[in-house]
């Protein structure tokens, strides 16, 4: 009566061990890396930048794949669809905690585990080099008197550059047209050929551009210059009432899926920090003009939470009307 008892418990303790002894030995093979925008853009440059130092510390290689569109819908649905193994890792960006706003998607980042919130980064309003305007307000004037006539970048409902227009539309009335790309790369390609007017585009990905000359910053979304871009000018003065929205700006984090084993979320959350932290990546950003953050547990959970109330909230104040669900229907607490 007892050994087929014995024999199950056996057999159990002994998966136990396997299981334990597999943790114990992550990673064993490559880890998948999807990263939810395109080559080029922010997102993508700031993750190549920090992958070799986490493929150090875990002694593994980490396989960087871009899997863009449905403003990062597909990427992190890929990752989610994945076995919770800890072998797929989810490089995004802010826009997932705007998915049931806009009506993209009914998850956010609280569908799965944070291993890591990198940075923040500095958001320019960009143009081509031989843009008419000098500066956003000049951007602004003609757009007043020329409405629907200028071309915007955008990535989509929810991205980077939507956020941006609905706080200036929350304040003044930026009348334009939007051609969508991928990405932040593809949108700074289109406007090198000229093919759009200007585009809100991360400092990460547009910084070198304009330093070089190959773009025009028009404006910087802060209250003050800043040192890295001398003489673009801050977007308050052309649009004071908008610092009631600042500071603000994209970030970029770390995600596996919300079932993966703890044991192999602490391993992940150790060997980020310790890559965040390095002193060769900390330069990097702040040469990007982003901000490290390198957050993990509630700390992360904070900060995304806080990211989500006034970026929603702002949204919401500055039209409605576009949203698919209000910030209170969806139980976001106003900042």
């Amino acid at each position: 009566m007892f050994k087929p008892l014995l024999t199950s418990l056996a057999v159990t303790l002994g998966s136990l061990a396997l299981a334990s002894s597999a943790l114990a030995d992550y990673p064993e093979r490559n880890i998948q890396g999807t990263i939810q925008w395109g080559a080029g853009g922010a997102t993508d440059n700031v993750v190549r930048s920090l992958t070799p130092h986490v493929e150090e510390i875990l002694d593994t290689t980490i396989v960087l794949t871009n899997r863009p569109g449905g403003t990062g819908v597909i990427g992190m649905n890929h990752v989610m669809r994945q076995r919770p193994d800890g072998y797929n890792v989810l490089f995004g960006a802010e826009n997932p905690q705007l998915y049931p706003l806009m009506g993209l998607a009914d998850f956010t980042y609280d569908d799965m585990h944070t291993v890591n919130i990198i940075g923040q980064g500095l958001v320019v309003i960009a143009a081509p080099a031989d843009s008419p305007f000098d500066s956003f307000a000049e951007l602004l004037e003609h757009a007043h008197e020329n409405p629907n006539e200028l071309r915007m970048g955008g990535t989509g409902a929810g991205g980077l550059p939507s956020t941006v227009h609905a706080m200036i539309n929350a304040v003044d009335e930026l009348d334009v047209r939007t051609v969508t790309f991928g990405g932040d790369g593809p949108g700074i390609t289109a406007m090198l050929g000229g093919h759009i007017d200007f585009m809100p585009l991360s400092l990460a990905a547009a910084g070198e551009q304009i330093r070089g000359g190959k773009m025009k910053g028009l404006a910087i979304l802060t209250a003050e210059e800043i040192e890295s871009l001398p003489g673009v000018p801050p977007i308050t003065e052309a649009l004071p009432d908008i610092e009631a929205f600042l500071p603000w700006g994209p970030f970029w984090g770390v995600f596996v899926h919300q079932d993966t084993p703890d044991e192999i979320k602490t391993i992940l959350e150790d060997a980020y920090e310790q890559a965040v932290g390095k002193e060769e990546f900390v330069q990097f950003l702040q040469n990007f003009g982003a901000e490290p953050l390198n957050l993990r547990g509630e700390e992360a959970q904070q900060y995304l939470d806080s990211w989500q109330s006034v970026t929603a909230w702002s949204m919401f104040e500055a039209d409605a009307e576009t949203l698919e669900a209000t910030p209170e229907e969806l139980g976001i607490p106003r900042p």
